[in-house]
């Protein structure tokens, strides 16, 4: 026997026959899905941010610390290690990094915050910005820096004052500097802003740092080498106290990090599971009623000979119809609030088809999860019982 749904959009009629209901219901799956997109894009936006050095990284292997966890907490290791390296014959040049979180303080307001510094030999360029208004070779000259256009206002006007005078002077870990230029990196877990300068400058802002001593080396290969079987030999004949790896897999070691180890992302996950339940007990109740109401109508049809897996598939194609009704003002509403986001932050939040699908799916497994739920109900009802 046909289901009653192929014979009249019995599922849509029964949904619309209370309009005001529909609405709730819309509304709170709405709720749902931008709960867990928001929490999904900050997450993601927050790991983006979290690899922002790493990305920009100009090498083919990285050499870090054996107890390396993130870059603030790097494991400085001998500048020796690195040198080692070189007695590869497929390792062209190695570059060394240094990184620290400094004291900025803002040239208007006088304010202190924590920057992230980043140090590196002028003379052997270890990043790649696609965003700098002065070449790299310019942080050369003594006390000279680059700063992050993209850090958060706190900071100052720096591209104001920039534009008014260059260099502008400024106060770094209570040391004069001179902003000579701008570059664009973002804002991270470990800081709202960066610096750039050369090894020397960064070893005179901190001396409490030896120049032998390093927290990042940057290898590069000969055109042709094999990438894998390069880091393979190296790892192997390297110490106990350094690493070498991939570009990608020091990226993944950061995002693992903070992933992982840090609370953050059960936070943000926990986020999620809230928005999902949440949805879940709205779509239920929305159902069962639903069921509740018409259950003298499920006990005719069951009466009449429609088994139960037809009148299933008629509260199916409500939950279903509920998913696409809320997912889409959902996701329009999460959008302009991921725009909203980024602008106050600073912080990479967009939407992503990815996240989106995975945010529909989860919508859809909500809605026929509350669905099944209510047809427990109409499942033990028995017409000889209700008439």
């Amino acid at each position: 026997m046909s289901t009653p749904a192929r014979k009249a959009p019995l599922a849509w009629m029964q949904l619309a026959a209370d309009p005001m209901r529909l609405c709730a219901a819309v509304a709170g799956i709405a709720f749902a899905v931008i709960l867990m997109l928001m929490q999904l894009g900050f997450r993601d936006a927050l790991y983006t941010a979290s690899v922002l050095m790493q990305t920009n990284l100009d090498c083919d292997l990285v050499m870090i610390g054996r107890q390396y966890q993130y870059l603030a907490a790097s494991a400085p290791f001998s500048h020796r290690r690195l040198q080692q390296t070189l007695a590869d014959p497929s390792v062209e040049s190695v570059t060394r990094c240094y990184a620290a979180v400094g004291s900025w303080k803002n040239p208007v307001t006088r304010a202190d915050n924590p920057i992230l510094v980043l140090g590196f030999e002028p003379n052997r360029p270890v990043f790649r910005f696609t965003e700098t208004d002065h070449p790299l070779e310019i942080i050369r000259l003594d006390k000279a820096i680059l700063f992050d256009s993209a850090s958060k206002p706190v900071y100052g006007p720096i591209a104001d004052l920039l534009r008014e005078r260059s260099p502008v002077a400024a106060e770094l870990s209570g040391r004069r500097v001179n902003i000579s230029g701008l570059f664009k990196m973002g804002a991270s877990f470990i800081a709202d802003g960066n610096a750039i300068m050369s090894d020397s400058n960064f070893l005179r802002l901190f001396p409490y740092r030896r120049s032998g001593v390093i927290d990042v080396g940057a290898i590069n290969l000969k055109p042709g080498a094999n990438l894998e079987a390069t880091r393979a030999r190296l790892e192997s004949v390297s110490t106990s106290d350094v690493r070498v790896l991939t570009r990608k897999q020091f990226i993944a070691l950061e995002k693992s990090y903070w992933a992982v180890k840090s609370p953050i992302g059960f936070i943000f996950n926990m986020g999620v599971l809230v928005g999902f339940i949440v949805g879940t007990v709205i779509v239920y109740q929305i159902l069962y009623t639903d069921v509740m109401n018409h259950l003298a109508e499920y006990a005719t049809l069951k009466a009449m000979g429609y088994k139960d897996s037809a009148l299933s598939y008629v509260v199916s194609q409500q939950a279903l119809i509920l998913a696409i009704l809320g997912f889409v003002p959902g996701a329009l509403f999460s959008t302009g609030l991921y725009i909203v986001t980024e602008k106050i932050t600073r912080l990479p939040t967009y939407m992503t088809t990815g996240r989106a699908v995975l945010v529909l799916l989860l919508t859809v497994a909500m809605c026929l999860g509350s669905g099944a739920l209510a047809m427990r109900k109409l499942k033990k009802a028995d017409p000889a019982d209700i008439f």
